[in-house]
């Protein structure tokens, strides 16, 4: 069982996580990453990357392989498609089970699990996610210069961002299920007052088509069961977020949208577990913070795990 003793022991393959791989495994620590997914996260729906420092422009899944392989380059060991059990997280040796069977040990814990944007769950919503769909206006806003677009949404963010789009996009046009908003006054009165913003409420998108990229919406008014089909070159979808922590919820504090609370050092109500990215309670959530997160928390687990007796 030696062999399945890490320092750090990294619940998430996304830049927090890998980011904190690198970190850990530059630093002689003797590292696991375990990922339920593909690595990458949810930068590998990105089809192009265009605000990442010193990147003009690169894809989502090949800045997610680019931290893999530094990761793997400085040591640090990889697990993906795999399914995370059980959790022993308090004591000075943390134990993770994987897949029913296999159990790693660590004396610290980093999780960044990261987030997912809440889907629609229509017809052709997945086939055109990084073709025309997108979850992330300041990601993908400049992809839509001087195009007609669609804002998905009625709170706050689905306002702020279809005014952001507007400095881009020739037209947008706001699609609501209510006859009212969720957003604060002041976000309805600037998107009112904005002569590029269109309104269609009381409907819902009902399915997104096209060949290589979205071409079309089908749109149903709630009231008159009517659809409507619009041309419209790309849709963002702003209608909540949700923090992956389902498998840890009675295992660390979070807040009352399930996200993990963690203090000035990333670390959660359990000594020698962090949390990193778009998993804990946080505003922007952009690949940059995460990776700031990953930073974080990589340089506290290593300062938690020198202070402890030897093992």
């Amino acid at each position: 069982m030696e062999s399945n003793l890490y320092d750090v022991i990294v619940i998430g393959g996304g830049p927090a996580g890998l980011t904190a791989g690198i970190y850990l495994s530059r630093a002689k620590a003797k590292v696991l990453i375990l990922n339920e997914g593909i690595t990458g996260g949810q930068m590998v729906l990105t089809h192009k990357i265009a605000n990442y420092p010193g990147i003009s422009s690169i894809s989502g899944y090949m800045l997610a392989k680019t931290m893999e392989n530094q990761a793997t380059k400085f040591g640090c060991d990889i697990k993906s498609n795999i399914m995370i059990s059980d959790l022993k997280l308090n004591g000075l040796i943390k134990e993770i089970q994987i897949n029913k069977s296999d159990v790693f040990k660590s004396k610290s814990v980093i999780i960044a699990t990261g987030g997912k944007s809440r889907l629609l769950n229509v017809s052709g919503e997945k086939e055109f996610t990084g073709r025309g769909i997108s979850y992330c206006a300041t990601c993908d806003g400049d992809f839509f210069q001087d195009k007609n677009i669609i804002v998905i949404g009625g709170g706050n963010s689905a306002l702020e961002e279809a005014v952001s789009l507007t400095q881009y996009a020739k037209k947008v046009t706001i699609v609501h299920q209510f006859d009212h908003f969720q957003a604060h006054e002041h976000a309805v009165k600037e998107a009112k007052n904005n002569e590029k913003i269109n309104f269609i409420m009381e409907s819902e998108i009902v399915e997104f088509s096209g060949q290589e990229s979205l071409s079309d919406v089908k749109i149903k008014n709630i009231k008159s069961k009517e659809i409507a089909e619009i041309k419209t070159e790309g849709a963002f979808v702003f209608i909540g977020y949700t923090p992956q922590t389902n498998f840890i919820k009675d295992k660390v504090n979070l807040n009352n949208f399930g996200e993990i609370k963690v203090d000035n050092r990333l670390q959660t109500n359990i000594k020698g577990v962090f949390a990193a990215g778009d998993v804990r309670v946080k505003k922007i959530r952009q690949i940059t913070t995460a990776t700031s997160d990953g930073t974080i928390a990589a340089l506290n687990a290593l300062d938690y795990i020198k202070d402890l007796r030897p093992i």
